[in-house]
């Protein structure tokens, strides 16, 4: 769990892949809802590549972990790492946030995992399905935990 105390009543156990989902069509992460400032760690060992701002995204924090996956944590209030930086399971890069497309909105972490080295495509009647096959779903990852 990358938000500090998050529980599963903290996020919609069947937000991943939720169609329709404004500009993007569909929901690629979930969605963790905590107070404004709360600590967000990272899920997995890696090596943040990029930290920044994005008109959707907000400020971010993109890290390459095991498998080649990619874990990409947005609408961070604050960024608490640097790229190039190694980290642990657990260390904190950035704090709970309502930034980029989120303003206005109830503070949560957007959480996605995706990776460059896609699964085998699974038919999905959903606009963007095809893209399914690059993304995993960040629920199941944080509930197996």
């Amino acid at each position: 769990m990358p938000v500090e105390d998050a529980t599963k009543k903290d996020y919609h156990p069947k937000s991943f892949w939720f169609y329709p989902w404004g500009r993007s069509g569909v929901h690629k992460g979930v969605d963790i809802f905590a107070k404004k400032g709360t600590p967000v760690f990272s899920a997995v060992p890696g090596l943040v590549i990029s930290t920044g701002n994005l008109s959707m995204g907000g400020n971010y924090v993109l890290v390459l972990g095991p498998k080649w996956r990619l874990h990409y944590y947005a609408h961070l209030d604050s960024i608490k790492t640097r790229t190039l930086k190694p980290v642990n399971r657990n260390s904190q890069i950035g704090s709970v946030g309502n930034t980029g497309n989120a303003a206005g909105k109830p503070a949560h972490l957007h959480y996605s995992i995706f990776t460059v080295f896609p699964y085998p495509w699974r038919a999905d009647s959903t606009p963007q399905g095809w893209k399914k096959m690059f993304f995993l779903n960040p629920i199941e990852a944080i509930e197996h935990k």
